[in-house]
């Protein structure tokens, strides 16, 4: 009789069964499986930690957004008092406000070459290429700069938007705070990114459009670890900002109908006529901004010089310099005339392009919106004579006009759709807005013409060479 001998199994472990005890390795399996679990759980408070992050960034650039807005708002208060109580003094009048501007767009840009030469013009192509790795974040002494000349140059009557200064503002608040916190540079970048964003939505009372500007201009893809800290930032800031300012439109529109198919096809029609004026937009400011380079001279001086012609045209037309919100609600409106129309198109043209070239802090995006709403409106009146008895008002034109502008000219359609319509209200013609915006985008496509924030970085990096 033949007797086998059976060794009584080895007592093993619940969790070594668990993890398979016929693998003689199964105590380094468990190692590794609680290594990647304490790996999971550190990158998880990480991003808690970054998101908690991106909120702060965004009250910070919500703060400063609207202390900054606040300001210009008081600042255009006072020019339109001192027009108001010099238009008594036909010679002395217009002497005060072109040496006042003059004095204002010159302090500007000596403040901006003395101290933060990254704080002239807009500053958003300078934030691309922070991001893309080519040009490091500008100091925290960009903010005062920024902050007191932008008030000096817009309140004096040039021509610039309120919206670049916040975005950058934002961004070097996002830098400092990194900073503080000591985040890892993909954390740095994203918060930056975060605070660009913050930024514009506080800027323009808009945080669709803050968080969607990131993604779409500033980064140029879809990253979600970005996304999380855009919206977040957003968020923040536009919680201050509305606590502060409050929460209105930036322009109040009456409800506007679409139409049907023919008044789609004529919002198409509208989108190609747009996008040849962006580029010609840009064209003539790149055109400025290499005349005034070719002239020379300090550029003090040159800031003066135009402060000094800007002063006197808001003495004697004081409704058409500045920002523009006001001709901007005028054409949305309807309450500005077909006859003048294209010459008040070519003055702020003129003006936008030679204002930019002074070299003081100030945005594109408000001007742009002054001229397409203006545009749309020649467009709308044009339309409303020739085929009369349409569903769509010509103030719609100019809504939609404004969206156009914007996508052909800085070449993100997505933000200028959901800047119209937070800044409205009037989500009614979000279909005129992508049919327009697809022939704007078409037209400036075809022309290959650089969208306009591209291109500025393109100059100053070959002016830097």
């Amino acid at each position: 009789m033949c007797f086998l001998r059976v060794r009584p199994p080895r007592y093993l472990s619940p969790k070594a069964n668990r993890l398979g005890s016929v693998y003689p390795d199964g105590k380094k399996q468990v190692q590794t499986l609680t290594s990647l679990a304490r790996k999971s759980v550190s990158e998880t408070r990480a991003m808690a930690a970054l998101a908690l992050l991106s909120i702060i960034v965004g009250m910070a650039a919500g703060l400063i957004g609207a202390a900054f807005r606040y300001s210009l708002e008081r600042a255009d208060a006072f020019r339109m008092m001192v027009v108001a109580e010099t238009s008594a003094y036909p010679i002395l009048g217009p002497l005060m406000m072109m040496a006042g501007a003059a004095l204002a767009a010159g302090l500007a840009a000596w403040l901006v070459r003395r101290f933060s030469p990254d704080a002239a013009g807009s500053g958003i192509p300078h934030v691309e290429a922070v991001l893309e790795g080519s040009l490091t974040p500008a100091p925290a002494r960009l903010i005062p700069v920024k902050f007191v000349g932008g008030i000096l140059a817009i309140g004096s009557g040039l021509a610039l938007g309120r919206e670049g200064p916040s975005v950058q503002m934002g961004v070097t608040a996002a830098h400092v705070i990194g900073g503080l916190f000591r985040r890892d540079p993909e954390d740095r970048r994203a918060l930056i990114a975060g605070g660009a964003g913050a930024g514009l939505a506080t800027a323009f009372n808009a945080p669709g459009a803050g968080a969607i500007f990131v993604l779409e201009e500033l980064v140029g893809r879809f990253d979600a670890r970005i996304a999380l800290v855009a919206l977040g930032a957003s968020a923040g800031a536009i919680t201050v900002s509305r606590g502060l300012l409050g929460n209105s439109l930036d322009f109040k529109v009456p409800e506007l109908a679409s139409g049907g198919v023919i008044e789609l096809c004529l919002f198409l029609i509208l989108g190609l006529f747009a996008g040849l004026l962006s580029v010609g937009h840009n064209r003539s400011l790149l055109a400025t901004l290499s005349l005034a380079e070719r002239i020379g001279g300090p550029i003090e001086l040159r800031a003066a010089v135009i402060g000094a012609v800007v002063g006197l045209l808001a003495w004697s037309t004081p409704h058409l310099v500045g920002g523009g919100d006001g001709i901007t609600q005028n054409a949305l409106n309807g309450e500005l005339l077909l006859v003048a129309l294209p010459a008040l198109f070519l003055f702020r043209l003129v003006l936008g392009a030679a204002s930019y070239a002074a070299g003081t802090p100030g945005g594109l995006f408000a001007p742009l919106m002054v001229l397409g709403a203006v545009s749309g409106l020649a467009f709308g009146y044009v339309v409303d004579a020739v085929i009369p008895g349409l569903a769509v008002r010509p103030e719609a034109f100019a809504l939609v006009g404004m969206g156009a502008f914007f996508a052909g000219t800085v070449r993100a359609p997505l933000t200028g759709m959901v800047l119209v319509i937070e800044m409205t209200g009037s989500s009614t013609l979000l279909l005129p807005l992508l049919a327009a915006c697809f022939g704007s985008m078409l037209v400036a496509e075809t022309l290959r013409e650089l969208p306009i924030y591209a291109a500025l970085k393109a100059r100053a990096a070959k002016s830097v060479r």
